[in-house]
C-alpha cells in the first residue's frame, strides 16, 4: 500500500513545541488561575471573551469563555439571565433540595437546556471547545468545566451547486459547513445503519473530519482502510478536502484522480447506497467518496432522473466526447504529417491550400493554439464572474480570427482546437478533464514524432495504467476490467431502474440487491 510521503510522521514545528506546555495541564481549583492561564495562552486575544460573574446571595464566582464571532450570543445570554441570574439556583442549595450535588452538578443541571454538555478537565480540550464555538463555564473550587454547545457562526447556507448543475433534480448543494452537511445526507437517508466517525486532523488547525457510510452495505476492510489512512496523516493543517485526498490516495504518480469529490448531496447519498465512504471536511462544501472508478466520473446525477433511454444517449456522448477531447489534434498531427494518403484527396487539396503561408509545422500550430485556448481558459476562471465568460469568449474569437488572418495558423486548426475544448466541457467531473488535458499534449508530441504508430503506443501505455491502478483496493476500471457482466448495467449503458436490482460488486459484496426484480408488476389498463 503507497501512501503520499505527507502522509508520514513530520517534524514538530515551532508551534506544536509551544502548544505541547499546556496541552497536559490540568485545569487548577482557583478559577483567577486558569483565566490567567487562558490570556497567556491566547495571547489576551480580544476575541476571546471571558465573562466573571457571581450567581446570587451565595456569590460563588462563575467565569464564561468563549470565541465571539463562533458563538450564537442568544443561547449565552439566555443561559445566563433566564437560568444563572436566578435565585432559585442558590435556593435550592440553601434547602439541600439536590441532595448531595454541589455547586457544579446544580448549574450542569440547568445547563441541560442549551444542548449538549461536557465536561473539561485541562486546557487542551479547554481551547479545542472555545474555538470550536462552544462555550465553558469554570467555576471557583472546581477543577473542572462545563462546555455548553452554542455555535452560531455565520454560514452561506445551502444554495445551488455552481460546479455540477443540473436541468431537472435537486438544487440544494453542500455548503461549508459540516453540522449542514450531515443533516443534508440524513435527509436523503433515513437509516439508523448510516453511521458517522469523526476525527480531528491538524496540529494547529484541529480540523473536523467525519466518514460517513451504511453499516452492512460499504465493505468493512474498505471502511477500516479508510479509517487507518485518516489516523497516519501527520500535518499540521487541513483547510480544505484536497489536502485529505492527496494524503490518502492510493498513487500519488498517475494523471487520473483515484477519489472523487461532489457538490451534491444526491450524489453523495447515490454512492453510500452502492457501498462508498464519503469523507466530509468542515469548511469545504465538496464531499469525497471513495472507492471511485473511472466510469464513475462520467456520470452525472442526471441520469437517474431523466429516463434511461435519454442517459444512455448522454452517456454515449460523453464517452465520444473523451476520445475527441484526447485524440483530436494528435490524429490531425499524425495525419496531415505522415499519412496524407488517409486523408480524401479533395479534403487533402483543401487542407494544402488553407495551410499554404503558415510557417509551423503542424505540430507547433496545434501547440500555439491549445496553450493559448488553456491561457484563456484559466484567465476566465480567474477574472470577475461578471466578466470572465465575456473575455474567454471574445479573446477566443479575435484571437483565433486574427491569427488565420495574419497566416500564423490554419482555419481547420482552429476548428480542431475549438471542437476538442468543447469536448472537454461535456465531462461532469472538472478534475478528469484536467488529467485529459494533460494526455493530450502528451499524445500530440507522439503523433509529431511517429504518426498514428506513436498514438497507439501512447493508447496502449494509457490503458495499461488504467488497468494497474486502484482505489482503495477496488480497481480502477471495473467493471470493464476486471470484465463484470453484472455491472454492465449501469456503465456505459444506463439500463431501467427495475434492471439496477444488485449494486456493484467490488466495492458491496454483502446486502447487494437493491430492490425486488421479482415483485409483481402492475398490468396494463385496457382500454374501455
Amino acid at each position: 500500500m503507497k501512501f503520499s510521503k505527507f502522509s508520514k510522521k513530520l517534524p514538530h514545528s515551532n508551534i506544536q513545541q509551544n502548544t505541547v506546555s499546556f496541552q497536559k495541564e490540568l485545569l487548577h481549583t482557583d478559577l483567577d488561575v486558569n483565566i490567567e492561564r487562558i490570556k497567556k495562552i491566547s495571547g489576551s486575544s480580544n476575541d476571546i471573551n471571558i465573562r466573571v460573574l457571581r450567581i446570587g446571595k451565595l456569590g460563588v464566582k462563575m467565569g464564561i469563555i468563549y470565541t465571539d464571532g463562533l458563538v450564537d450570543k442568544k443561547v449565552i445570554t439566555d443561559f445566563t439571565t433566564e437560568s444563572l441570574r436566578l435565585d432559585i439556583v442558590e435556593m435550592d442549595i440553601e434547602q439541600n433540595n439536590f441532595g448531595n450535588q454541589n455547586v457544579f452538578d446544580v448549574i450542569k443541571d440547568y445547563a441541560t437546556s442549551v444542548g449538549d454538555i461536557k465536561e473539561v478537565s485541562d486546557f487542551d480540550a479547554l481551547f479545542n471547545t472555545i474555538l470550536s464555538g462552544d462555550t465553558v463555564i469554570l467555576l471557583a473550587g472546581f477543577s473542572c468545566g462545563i462546555s455548553i454547545s452554542s455555535k452560531g457562526w455565520k454560514d452561506r447556507g445551502v444554495t445551488e451547486p455552481s460546479s455540477q448543475s443540473v436541468v431537472r433534480g435537486p438544487k440544494e448543494g453542500f455548503s461549508e459547513s459540516l453540522g449542514t452537511n450531515t443533516a443534508l445526507i440524513r435527509r436523503k437517508i433515513k437509516d439508523p445503519n448510516l453511521w458517522l466517525e469523526t476525527f480531528q486532523i491538524g496540529r494547529v488547525t484541529k480540523t473536523d473530519v467525519v466518514i460517513m457510510y451504511i453499516n452492512g452495505i460499504a465493505k468493512e476492510k474498505i471502511v477500516k482502510e479508510v479509517r487507518e489512512r485518516i489516523n497516519r496523516i501527520d500535518i499540521d493543517g487541513i483547510l480544505e478536502s484536497g489536502y485529505i485526498e492527496e494524503l490518502i490516495q492510493d498513487k500519488t504518480f498517475t494523471p487520473f484522480p483515484t477519489v472523487h469529490n461532489t457538490e451534491r448531496p444526491d450524489a453523495a447519498a447515490a454512492g453510500l447506497l452502492e457501498g462508498r465512504v464519503a469523507i466530509l471536511v468542515d469548511g469545504t462544501p465538496f464531499v469525497l467518496l471513495v472507492p471511485a472508478l473511472f466510469s464513475q466520473f462520467l456520470q452525472a446525477s442526471e441520469d437517474y432522473y431523466q429516463r434511461w433511454d435519454f442517459a444512455t444517449l448522454l452517456r454515449l456522448i460523453r464517452y465520444l466526447s473523451v476520445f475527441i477531447s484526447l485524440l483530436a489534434p494528435s490524429l490531425y498531427i499524425a495525419a496531415t504529417t505522415f499519412h496524407q494518403e488517409l486523408i480524401p484527396t479533395p479534403l487533402l487539396l483543401s487542407l494544402a491550400a488553407n495551410r499554404e503561408g503558415v510557417p509551423f509545422p503542424a505540430f507547433v500550430e496545434a501547440l500555439l493554439m491549445e496553450i493559448t485556448f488553456e491561457i484563456l481558459r484559466e484567465a476566465g476562471v480567474r477574472m470577475p464572474r461578471a466578466i470572465g465568460q465575456a473575455v474567454s469568449i471574445v479573446g477566443t474569437l479575435v484571437i483565433g480570427q486574427a491569427a488565420v488572418e495574419a497566416g500564423i495558423v490554419s482555419p481547420a486548426m482552429v476548428i480542431v482546437v475549438s471542437i476538442t475544448a468543447i469536448s472537454n466541457f461535456v465531462m461532469p467531473a472538472f478534475n478528469i478533464g484536467i488529467s485529459i488535458r494533460i494526455l493530450r499534449f502528451a499524445l500530440m508530441g507522439l503523433a509529431a514524432s511517429l504518426g498514428l504508430y506513436g498514438i497507439t503506443l501512447g493508447l496502449i501505455v494509457i490503458v495499461l495504467h488504467l488497468c494497474s491502478l486502484r482505489s482503495f483496493g477496488v480497481p480502477y476500471m471495473s467493471p470493464l476490467a476486471p470484465f463484470n457482466p453484472s455491472d454492465q448495467k449501469d456503465t456505459i449503458f444506463r439500463f431501467p431502474h427495475w434492471a439496477l436490482f444488485s449494486r456493484p460488486r467490488l466495492i458491496s459484496q454483502k446486502n447487494d440487491i437493491r430492490e425486488d426484480n421479482e415483485a409483481p408488476q402492475p398490468e396494463p389498463q385496457q382500454n374501455a
